[in-house]
């Protein structure tokens, strides 16, 4: 199921005129309503300015897409969060409330708007030493698989230089206590690094501005 969820939401348009289905597609006023319910958590063109939300503009078509389908099969924790802006500004919600009310249309619409937006590296604090030490970490462990130092979306990996770095803090406990499960490529190099090596590198990502 969770497999097929992936390939659903990854393949839907293709599969949809292959067997003469109707694609539901978003319309322009549809994704409209989307995105400005999207920009009331991760801000205008997915260009989150709340630390703990992370930056989503400029990611991955096909990243965006996975991710949806992961939530929709709840592999990873959907933390209660209030929106920041708009109409329900105070009120909580999560992630997994979020996609459960989104077709596979509106998800392909969404990923489409998102990945033809540019990556706003979040402006931040960061250890210069802890820095330098989270570089050396990243070129031996991670280069392969998020290439140009966490900065290329053509990976499908995300984009990690100059995420928020409470939000990358967030995501690693998620990984380390299993609340998030890891590709299998990356659970092999996660597990030979140090609570240090992790904190070095998240703020060699945060520092990327």
């Amino acid at each position: 199921m969770r497999a097929s969820t992936r390939k659903i939401l990854s393949t839907f348009a293709t599969a949809a005129v292959t067997s003469g289905l109707i694609v539901f597609n978003a319309t322009a006023s549809d994704l409209d309503t989307l995105v400005k319910g999207c920009a009331n958590c991760h801000g205008k063109d997915g260009a989150s300015t709340e630390s703990t939300v992370p930056i989503i503009g400029g990611i991955s078509e096909q990243y965006v897409i996975d991710s949806m389908a992961i939530y929709k099969d709840r592999d990873r924790p959907c933390i209660e969060a209030e929106y920041v802006e708009g109409p329900d500004k105070g009120k909580k919600t999560d992630m997994c409330k979020i996609v459960d009310e989104l077709s596979e249309g509106d998800i392909e619409a969404l990923a489409k708007f998102y990945a033809g937006k540019t990556f706003v590296r979040a402006k931040q604090e960061f250890d210069p030493a802890k820095a330098a030490s989270g570089q050396k970490i990243h070129d031996s462990n991670c280069e392969k698989c998020h290439a140009d130092g966490g900065s290329s979306a053509e990976d499908d990996a995300g984009v990690l230089a100059g995420q928020w770095i409470p939000y990358l803090e967030q995501t690693f406990k998620s990984y380390a206590s299993g609340e998030r499960i890891m590709p299998k490529k990356m659970k092999p190099k996660m597990e030979k690094l140090s609570d240090e090596d992790i904190k070095n590198l998240i703020h060699y990502y945060g520092s990327l501005q």
